[in-house]
């Protein structure tokens, strides 16, 4: 146990006694506890497996590599429809916890297996994303904002790309693009 990962299993309220149980298989599996972005990270050899986190409806594991995991059992949950890699398995009570302790376990070693051999998942590539109407005009429109958004890296070229997207309503799309103009040609990215 790491005592920087104490506070988050403290802190929590609706889910501790769902967040030990989960540290506990984790620990048994002799993986080394971090805290990163927040949250308890477990890693083998520096690779991060699996995190430990918790929502208003139910606390998770998150395997990094979820994607490549042989998922037997069918539990391995997507996140949202951009999520590429990770791959959470849910849970809603301790009881719950302690009856798939087993199985648990196996993905956990799975994991680390897949971390051993060096495996990765296969991303899409940036061009693979679809560009949105409205911004494909502003980008033909305005050659300094095709630059600008050509020498972003990958990940902020999909950020905007994803963020521009999802609004159904092309008045919507148009005013994110408008937004974030700027932000852009700065080159910088949504967080940034």
């Amino acid at each position: 146990m790491n005592p920087k990962v104490d506070f988050y299993f403290n802190k929590a309220k609706k889910w501790q006694a769902e967040l030990e149980q989960l540290r506990t298989i984790v620990l048994d599996c002799l993986l080394t506890e971090e805290l990163k972005w927040g949250v308890p990270c477990y890693t083998f050899q520096h690779n991060n497996i699996v995190l430990i986190h918790a929502f208003k409806e139910y606390c998770a594991f998150l395997f990094f590599k979820g994607a490549l995991l042989h998922d037997a059992q069918g539990i391995l949950i997507q996140q949202t429809e951009h999520v590429q890699a990770a791959r959470q398995i849910r849970f809603t009570s301790v009881q719950q916890i302690v009856e798939m302790e087993a199985t648990l376990k196996a993905y956990i070693y799975e994991a680390v297996e897949l971390g051993k051999a060096g495996l990765k998942v296969e991303l899409k590539k940036t061009s693979e994303f679809s560009i949105p109407e409205e911004f494909q005009h502003k980008l033909a429109e305005i050659p300094a904002l095709k630059t600008a958004f050509h020498a972003l890296t990958p990940g902020r070229q999909r950020a905007y790309l994803l963020h521009f997207s999802a609004p159904k309503q092309a008045k919507t799309r148009e005013a994110r693009i408008e937004k974030w103009l700027q932000q852009m040609l700065d080159g910088k990215g949504l967080d940034d």
